[in-house]
């Protein structure tokens, strides 16, 4: 690996400021309305449940649409091995591109999808064909962005300005959570299960196309037109694993513990602050987008941290307080019936996972050359995505309903330890970033 004295190249190659600003606002924006989408599923899965799955109680209509949610995530390694290596060949707007354009088709079609009780077994199957679709569009887009927003970034705030990539990735889920809110403010709970929870996903398609324009108009990055004019081995899987395998099975180690406790902090803690603490949905949805809007908000201070003290040091920090305190932290919420210490309780879990979120894209794009990068990040990524975030919730419910829910917890916090021991053992890679070659 080159030493930080080779970053004087890169930096004559970044993007100057104002423009790489411009271009990572536009870059944000794609990213924002992609996880917006994305997490309209998971934020209004209480009021469509039913629709799509009328049989059953309360958590067996939830468990079978949090097995649809991962299904997507079955999706999403194909769509990171697939775009992933069109971002590498193509560019990586042309990957931006192609990744809104999937989930624009997906949220229009959950949009217009008849109900159970009009077209029986027909309705979930077209649910699950839209999360697919939505799957192999976020599969390729957490690749084609981290790739995109850390090689326009410069050296020394490469940490700060790739943060917001979990910025726009929470923003879209905060937005999500605001129409909810709205809708559950301006509509009875009896039209919000009617009809109400296919409004969400209209104004996401909508969305998608707007942003398709804004993408075909950003700037290129200059570690692609560099490495595409060089004589570079071509991006596939095979190059990927054969050349770099131990880049790739360490991105996939170090995200296990950070995905997991991702999804558990977030898409799963709303239902869990209703299933189990007793919340209604509505003082639910107040917590949880009282709690997002604050961890948005940390995500560039951590990674401007990052930027001071290194990578390795913020994820080491991630690891330990999340492996001590998360059996502790659900535990607590089994019993607490105060909204305000129910939100001190989960904003606590939310900062203890910024050490992860803030900066796990930046350390992924780091490890790779420019040339097989955004495959590089997207596909031992997804994997590790599909096999531990993706099953989340399916994993909670179903302990749950078998009667041993706190085994969860500490599912949760032993991801959190074995992705620790990794933290612990790599190098840091902002003093050893392959960013620097470009």
């Amino acid at each position: 690996m080159p030493s930080s004295s080779a970053a004087l190249p890169a930096e004559a190659t970044a993007a100057p400021g104002g423009n790489r600003i411009r271009n990572i606002i536009g870059g944000s924006a794609g990213n924002l309305v992609e996880w917006y989408d994305w997490y309209v599923y998971a934020a209004f899965a209480l009021y469509f449940a039913p629709v799509f799955f009328p049989e059953g109680d309360r958590t067996a209509q939830l468990l079978n649409t949090a097995a649809i949610f991962a299904v997507g995530f079955v999706m999403r390694p194909i769509g990171a091995w697939v775009m992933g290596i069109y971002a590498d060949s193509r560019g990586r707007k042309a990957g931006l591109s192609l990744s809104v354009t999937l989930m624009c088709l997906g949220s229009l079609l959950i949009a217009v999808t008849p109900t159970y009780a009009a077209i029986g077994a027909a309705a979930p199957i077209i649910l699950v064909i839209a999360r697919m679709m939505q799957g192999l569009s976020v599969g390729g887009e957490y690749g084609a962005s981290a790739t995109y927003l850390s090689e326009m970034a410069g050296r020394k705030r490469r940490g700060f300005y790739s943060s917001f990539q979990y910025v726009t990735l929470i923003s879209g889920q905060l937005i999500a959570l605001a129409v909810l809110l709205v809708l559950q403010f301006t509509m009875s709970e009896a039209d919000l299960e009617a009809w109400g929870w296919r409004i969400p996903f209209a104004i996401g398609a909508v969305l998608a196309v707007v942003v398709f324009y804004i993408r075909r108009r950003l700037a290129e990055t200059d570690s692609f037109t560099n490495a595409k004019a060089s004589d570079a081995p071509r991006s596939s899987g095979l190059n990927l694993f054969r050349d770099h395998p131990r880049e790739a099975f360490l991105v996939m180690a170090l995200t296990a513990g950070g995905t997991l406790a991702f999804y558990a902090y977030t898409t799963f803690m709303q239902k869990f602050l209703v299933n189990t603490s007793g919340f209604s949905r509505e003082t639910a949805s107040q917590i949880m987008t009282l709690a997002l809007f604050l961890f948005m908000c940390l995500q560039p201070l951590s990674g401007a941290l990052s930027d001071r003290v290194g990578r390795k040091p913020v994820m080491v920090t991630f690891g330990i307080f999340g492996l001590v305190l998360t059996v502790p932290i659900f535990t607590a919420l089994e019993t607490v019936r105060e909204p305000v210490a129910a939100f001190a309780l989960v904003f606590g879990a939310l900062v203890i996972v910024t050490g992860y979120t803030s900066i796990n894209a930046v350390v992924k794009a780091e490890l790779f050359p420019a040339h097989i990068r955004a495959l590089g990040v997207a596909l031992p990524y997804a994997l590790a995505n599909t096999l531990f975030g993706g099953t989340a919730e399916y994993v909670a419910f179903q302990l749950k309903d078998w009667g041993i829910e706190r085994a969860f917890y500490w599912y949760v916090a032993g991801m959190i330890g074995l992705s620790l021991i990794v933290y612990l053992g790599m190098r840091d890679t902002k003093h050893h970033s392959r960013i620097l070659e470009d």
